[in-house]
């Protein structure tokens, strides 16, 4: 028998970073995969980040995760979503080379100490008196391990839908996860099934690109990682078109085939990133609506048409791609479908993401009811690191919603469940001032030393990045007269006080090259734009320093595991409920469920205390 302190079922977004994670913080672990040449493959489109996504890849990265590297290794075209507004709502998106990006992947756990992949199929999970100890394999053989982490994507009971076609399958010519999903519902897991969906794929060789809007990439050079010094693949641009009334009476003509309407799928899609069915059935008042082609590779001719997901008949795939301008004689590569996987009620998690029915197993990705690459990354990484932690009895990983959009992902997910494939927004965060995407590796960056999961070069950089903060930060708080920034042109009035430099810059028009000049020439471009950016907002980010203490102090208020919530007086048959499927471990927990009120919670905790005595 094999023996591994983690075992990280799945190859994808969330699988890679789980493991890397684990075996980052010491873990002996094992990644399992149906096949290692598919592992880090990008399943839907060739696109990392966006408004939130963004935020996420940058706080994963600050854990010393792969996702952000490796998107910057297949870079092929990079756009600051949201540049004209504030920074805490711009997000990093990158188009990525699908081939490199998964080369990369597999390139950074092939030199990953403490990591091993191993081919095959896990058919079931090894329990000793409701605790797993380990997996078996399809072809029978035996892995060990004290924790074991599940992240099967849509893989799970996948099924694959187009038009009247079905088969099984968490991804076109790929098997699903069928054993597992069965021993899972025997298990009494509280599960049900959700639905995603994918574009045909078109030949890119075949559109009418003169007749098309591009969309070139930004030509500032940022990158998605700070470890990554500047792109290195050359820059593509994509390309814009949109439906039209012709394409949407093909659609309607069709929905009596489409399996989403005929009943086929039970499973809630995204909201967020309907199929072009959902998007003419609930929007059909406009006369359009955009598609971004997107290139999969610089030597690929490829073309993802972002906006059309669809599960609809080839014929009828066929059709609806003609009736757009620029596709008129476009081939379909591979035409879209629809999956439909299972999925676990993510309530029934803690906050590490470990189920708290059966000891040692933790979900992420998918399997939790999310969706995307970036939310995938992030679970897989909290996901992983405390993996190791129950296996080596070392301290655990937990973020809160003041510190990352990781903390309101998982806050959310754990506490509030999901009836649709969760996706992030910049609008989940209440805190988002503080929580903006450039600085990230700041936020965490010693969340993650602390953890053990950071490599020699990011904790070297993590030092420089501390003391050249602490310099800038004091240069900034030298204290300037009204005269020596008029001297320099800076729009401010005439007066007797001497004022420190961090303060002027809160006035309109006042530049840093003005306040501290210096700076301008010396300090890191990307570490000084964040720290005036901080100086900025440092009058409503202290606003908010008090409402932040209440909530980490209701957080430290501890519920016990079994508590009883029928047996407390005051509380609705719905709030029983709802806190008796999430199981709140804290008050402050407690208080983010939807419909608990301040009485409630002041009931709960007088309850709690009474308990204790």
């Amino acid at each position: 028998m094999n023996q591994f302190d983690v075992i990280v079922i799945g190859g994808g977004h969330a699988g890679t970073e789980a493991a890397a994670a684990a075996a980052r913080r010491g873990a002996r672990t094992a990644l399992v995969s149906f096949d290692p040449s598919k592992i880090g493959a990008m399943s839907c489109n060739p696109a990392i980040g966006g408004l939130g996504k963004g935020h996420l890849v940058r706080e994963v990265d600050a854990f010393d995760g792969l996702i952000a590297r490796a998107t910057d290794a297949a870079g092929i075209h990079y756009r600051m979503l949201n540049r004209s507004k504030g920074l805490a709502v711009q997000g990093p998106r990158v188009q990525a080379d699908r081939r490199r990006y998964a080369a990369a992947i597999q390139s950074m756990l092939a030199r990953q100490a403490n990591l091993a992949v191993v081919a095959g199929e896990a058919a079931a999970l090894r329990m000793v008196a409701d605790r797993v100890v380990g997996i078996t394999l399809a072809d029978g053989r035996d892995l060990a391990a004290p924790s074991v982490v599940l992240a099967t994507g849509t893989f799970l009971g996948g099924r694959i839908f187009r038009g009247e076609e079905r088969e099984s399958g968490g991804r076109v010519g790929e098997a699903a996860a069928s054993i597992l999903a069965e021993q899972l519902r025997g298990a009494g897991l509280p599960m049900a099934r959700l639905k995603t969906g994918t574009p045909p794929r078109l030949d890119g060789r075949t559109i009418d690109w003169a007749r098309l809007d591009e969309q070139p990439s930004d030509t500032d050079p940022w990158t998605m990682s700070p470890l990554t010094p500047a792109r290195t693949l050359p820059q593509v641009h994509c390309a814009i078109t949109r439906t039209t009334e012709a394409t949407h009476a093909i659609i309607r003509a069709g929905l009596d085939r489409s399996p989403l309407f005929g009943g086929a799928i039970a499973g809630a899609g995204p909201r967020y990133c309907p199929s072009i069915e959902d998007k003419i059935h609930r929007f059909g008042d406009r006369d359009g609506h955009q598609i971004f082609l997107e290139p999969e590779g610089l030597d690929d001719p490829i073309i993802y048409p972002n906006g059309i997901s669809t599960s609809l008949p080839v014929d009828v795939q066929e059709a609806l791609v003609a009736s757009i301008p620029g596709l008129e004689r476009t081939r379909i590569l591979t035409p879209g479908y629809a999956v439909e996987y299972d999925h676990i009620d993510p309530r029934a998690l803690n906050a590490t993401l470990e189920l708290r029915a059966i000891p040692g197993l933790f979900c992420c990705g998918q399997i939790n009811g999310t969706t995307g690459y970036e939310e995938a990354a992030g679970q897989g990484l909290v996901a992983g690191l405390n993996a190791a932690a129950h296996a080596l009895d070392i301290a655990p990983v937990i973020l809160d919603r003041a510190s990352s959009y990781l903390g309101v992902m998982i806050d959310d997910l754990v506490l509030q469940g999901v009836t649709e494939p969760y996706r992030m927004l910049t609008a989940r965060a209440e805190y988002r001032l503080r929580l903006r995407a450039d600085n990230a590796e700041t936020r965490l960056g010693p969340i993650a030393e602390a953890a053990g999961c950071l490599g020699e070069v990011r904790r070297e950089r993590l030092k420089q990045r501390c003391d050249a903060r602490a310099r800038i930060e004091a240069m900034l708080e030298r204290p300037l007269s009204p005269a020596e920034l008029i001297g320099r042109g800076a729009p401010v009035s005439t007066g007797p006080h001497r004022r420190p430099g961090s303060e002027w810059l809160r006035l309109a028009g006042v530049t840093v090259a003005q306040v501290a000049p210096d700076l301008v020439a010396d300090a890191d471009p990307s570490l000084l734009a964040e720290i005036v950016e901080d100086v900025r907002y440092a009058p409503y980010l202290l606003r908010q320093e008090a409402e932040i203490a209440m909530v980490r102090g209701n957080d430290a208020i501890a519920l016990a595991a079994d508590l009883d919530f029928t047996g407390i007086p005051g509380l609705s048959a719905e709030m029983v409920e709802r806190l008796s499927t999430a199981r709140p471990s804290t008050l402050g927990q407690a208080g983010r469920l939807r419909g608990i009120t301040p009485a409630a919670l002041a009931a709960i905790l007088l309850h709690a205390r009474r308990r204790a005595a």
